[in-house]
């Protein structure tokens, strides 16, 4: 059902041609930018060759990049419900 003067389909086009946008802006700014370094930023010890090759700009050991991504991970979440009981406890 197209409305106005847009034909069939053009609303959901645009609206996926947003999101791939979207998901292309955060892959970018998600991705390591720079030279990668030899010893972790975090704790000092050494990125293996293997790792900087995998993944040019790391910055991180493999330890401490899944501590940070299981802190990530811990934070609470927020109410999408919007029910009056969950609101009020």
């Amino acid at each position: 059902m197209a409305g106005g003067w847009t034909r069939d389909g053009a609303v959901a086009e645009q609206i996926e041609a947003s999101i791939q946008d979207e998901l292309a802006r955060l892959k970018a700014a998600r991705a390591p930018q720079g030279e990668s370094l030899m010893h972790c930023a975090d704790c000092e010890e050494p990125i293996s060759e293997a790792r900087r090759k995998a993944v040019p700009g790391v910055k991180l050991c493999i330890d401490c990049a899944a501590e940070r991504d299981g802190q990530r991970r811990a934070r609470g979440g927020i109410n999408r419900r919007g029910s009056k009981d969950s609101q009020l406890k």
